[in-house]
């Protein structure tokens, strides 16, 4: 009976305004509302409960395809008890006649009891540009990379409302996040997340406080002081053997080794008195003298003792550069010698002149 009339209004039929503009038409209907988990296949719907879209009935697409609406199909979600409102998508057509199943977050942020009467409506909303979030625990800090987590998450959103409480499940755990701000601004108060680049903010979680950063500063320097005073290298006693008094503890082990402990007496009744041998012996335990059995060492907690001297690691500059400091820097080594070397006369007599004292003139005849 009316199967023309939204030809006309259209433009669709030839006579009738062929270069008319179509006229976006708006659904609108009432459902009860529940949650996901009460559908009969919820099990394999548990990611669609941390997401921002709805389960509607076939009438509903039956009725959406003889209008003439723009994708992506968006909806505005009313309680007729409590007037709150929010937006969503569409997920599938697979509710009973008269039903709408939604997440449990989203029955929350419309205060709605399961069977609530809800009115959906299509609707318009722009493309978002900016999101600020607000986790509601600290719990989120934790972690790694919520940048990553919160991208994967928000596929299952089609809508982002300000005011609204969202869930996000990630490792066993549900986080819930709240919408701080959203842009641009509309009237609803709602972006479209579909195909479009979001940036991002995040807001301190609620609970957060933030640390004082100038009292941690100086707890960490104080426990650095203790740890310095406590350090076996700036005590000033030496060596780890003296630290650790190894002396006494080599002492008190070769005591335990002496099978007759007590003083000797002479036959002539006098004590005997220790000998400078003996006496040497003893000073020689203060030398450390490790030859011997092994004996056990019993060390205090916090030391380490190696039994040999440390060395330090010097790589090839180090070692090159010291090889160059123990070379003395001398320009020249060895003997010098002149271009022309002097020859010694056997003859040694004095009467004879030196040759370049002779008169080479061919006047003078010189006979020896």
């Amino acid at each position: 009976m009316f199967t023309g009339f939204n030809d006309f209004v259209n433009g669709q039929q030839a006579g009738f305004f062929p270069n008319a503009i179509p006229i976006p038409q708006t659904f609108e209907d009432y459902f009860r509302c529940y949650p996901i988990a009460d559908m009969s296949d919820a099990s394999s719907k548990i990611e669609a409960n941390y997401g921002g879209k709805v389960f509607l009935p076939q009438s509903a697409l039956n009725k959406l395809t003889m209008l003439n609406i723009r994708y992506p199909m968006l909806f505005k979600l009313t309680s007729e008890t409590s007037k709150k409102s929010t937006h969503s998508g569409v997920l599938e057509f697979t509710a009973e006649e008269g039903r709408c199943y939604m997440p449990q977050w989203m029955l929350d942020t419309l205060q709605c009891q399961p069977g609530t009467l809800v009115k959906i409506q299509t609707t318009d909303l722009p493309l978002g540009s900016f999101v600020k979030l607000e986790p509601q625990s600290v719990d989120f800090l934790e972690i790694t990379d919520p940048k990553a987590v919160l991208e994967n998450a928000l596929r299952n959103f089609a809508t982002l409302t300000v005011g609204d409480i969202i869930q996000l499940h990630y490792n066993n755990q549900i986080y819930k996040i709240k919408i701080l701000e959203a842009k641009p601004d509309s009237e609803s108060q709602g972006i479209c997340v579909i195909e479009t680049d979001l940036e991002t903010d995040f807001a301190p979680p609620v609970g957060y406080v933030e640390p004082d950063y100038k009292k941690q500063k100086e707890e960490n320097a104080k426990i650095r002081r203790e740890k310095a005073l406590d350090a076996p290298a700036l005590r000033g006693e030496g060596s780890m053997a003296k630290q650790i008094h190894y002396d006494k503890l080599l002492r008190a082990s070769e005591d335990n080794d002496i099978k007759f402990k007590g003083t000797g007496i002479k036959l002539s009744g006098k004590k005997v008195t220790k000998t400078s041998e003996n006496k040497d012996a003893d000073k020689s335990i203060d030398k450390l003298d490790l030859s011997g059995s092994c004996k056990p060492l019993n060390l205090p907690d916090g030391y380490l003792f190696f039994g040999f001297p440390v060395v330090p690691y010097k790589d090839d500059v180090e070692e090159a550069e010291e090889k160059r400091k123990e070379k003395v820097d001398v320009s020249f080594k060895g003997e010098g010698h002149t271009l022309r070397h002097s020859k010694k006369r056997k003859d040694k007599r004095k009467s004879h002149l030196p040759k370049k004292n002779k008169e080479h003139s061919p006047e003078t005849i010189v006979i020896d």
